[in-house]
């Protein structure tokens, strides 16, 4: 009983460690909600996190590893940045922030097991916000498709832009697909999450996390390929299924793929590459390339960046990007290690995801849902908790024989 109440504190904590990474910034709602409102609520998510994760875990029993170490040690230049206040007070406050979220993080390493526990937990809270994303379309489907974003799904109860919707969308999806492969879950409750989100999906178009999905679920699927016949199974009938919808729909594609954008503004990714020159170009100082400018809001001359990589070089300079980069080389060598299992393929379909959104969209050098996708993988990748050792067994004591009470005159004959 103890064991379910403390399942579900974590599972509330890893819940409130998503809120916190919604963000606050997005599309109007249909009740105008005050961003310092929004700020104030996913602030007091994380620091609500941490409380219950502190008190789930008093003793500060930890799992150590890379992860969690690399993460620690991108605090180091992000510290060295922002003290220098070129990004404003606000880059100490996401500071604070990410170190406040790693913490959190640490003391949920507890339960990284191996175990699928997280996906769980991942799964349900992004469903749940993808829940919400359906009830403001269902409540006000102009405020969710505006024309300011040429029609594209945003959240209308709380602000959501497309690429976030698309990208909890594709993570859910793949996750439960791999959960059936794995028989952890059945075909109904699968298909509850799964059509849904697939609507959802395709009702942002979103490009990235599509193609995310898409060559996530290949790698994943291919890890289990050898030691699974439902996975080969699902993968044949997916290649079958793919290669007749391209060949019927491909004009219907193409025209959702290119979103009614020019070949101009397609090849250069909707203006992201101007905003990429132009930040390579800036002229910087030595401290400025080795540590950044500090933790700020993703952004370059107004604009967003929207390359993670290109994101970390600006805010946690050259430092960063390295750290970065091992994080994602150590995870992925770690799974390619592993021996076939569902753990280990859920782990590849969310670092593979990861690194192909990591190319426009920006997260992985502060709090965000990639690094929490990330802690995932590592969760998933953890040795399991050793069992413990069973008390030594107690000898029973060896019966002795009664004693009979000998009469005097009795011991006296024998000894005669």
């Amino acid at each position: 009983m103890a064991r379910d109440h403390t399942s579900k504190i974590v599972g509330t904590a890893w819940g409130l460690l998503i809120l916190n990474t919604l963000g606050s910034a997005g599309a109007k709602t249909i009740i105008p909600l005050p961003r310092s409102l929004i700020q104030m609520a996913t602030m007091g998510a994380l620091v609500a996190a941490f409380a219950l994760a502190l008190a789930v875990n008093l003793r500060l029993r930890i799992r150590a590893g890379a992860f969690l170490f690399l993460l620690t040690l991108l605090l180091v230049p992000s510290v060295i940045s922002s003290v220098n206040l070129e990004s404003g007070f606000g880059a100490l406050f996401r500071c604070a922030r990410l170190t406040l979220f790693i913490a959190t993080l640490w003391l949920l390493s507890r339960w990284w097991d191996g175990s699928p526990t997280f996906v769980r937990h991942h799964i349900r809270m992004y469903f749940a916000v993808l829940g919400s994303v359906a009830a403001g379309l269902l409540i006000s489907p102009g405020a969710a498709l505006p024309d300011l974003y040429g029609g594209r799904l945003v959240g209308a109860l709380w602000p959501l832009t497309p690429p976030q919707i698309g990208q909890y969308a594709a993570v859910i999806i793949g996750l439960t697909v791999l959960l059936l492969l794995g028989r952890r879950t059945d075909r109904t409750s699968a298909a509850v999450v799964i059509v849904p989100s697939l609507i959802l999906l395709a009702l942002t178009h979103t490009r990235t996390a599509t193609l995310g999905l898409l060559i996530g679920l290949v790698l994943a699927i291919g890890s289990l390929i050898l030691t699974s016949a439902a996975a080969r199974r699902f993968f044949a009938w997916a290649v079958l299924c793919a290669t007749v919808a391209a060949v019927a729909f491909s004009s219907a594609l193409q025209a959702w793929f290119l979103r009614g954008q020019s070949q101009e503004n397609f090849s250069n990714l909707t203006g992201r590459a101007k905003v990429w020159d132009a930040l390579l170009a800036a002229p910087r100082t030595t401290s400025e390339q080795l540590f950044g400018m500090g933790l700020g809001d993703k952004s370059f001359g107004g604009l967003p960046i929207d390359n993670s990589w290109l994101a970390v070089y600006e805010e946690q300079g050259l430092t960063g990007v390295a750290i970065v980069a091992a994080i994602i080389i150590v995870l992925g060598g770690v799974a390619l290690l592993r021996p076939p299992s569902l753990a280990r393929a859920c782990a590849i379909f969310l670092i593979s995801y990861c690194a192909i959104a990591s190319y426009t969209e920006a997260g992985l050098g502060d709090a965000s849902p990639y690094l929490l996708h990330l802690a995932v993988a590592a969760s998933l990748l953890a040795a399991p908790a050793p069992a413990p050792a069973p008390a030594a067994a107690t000898p029973l004591p060896t019966p002795t024989a009664p004693r009979h009470h000998v009469p005097r005159w009795a011991r006296k004959s024998e000894v005669t």
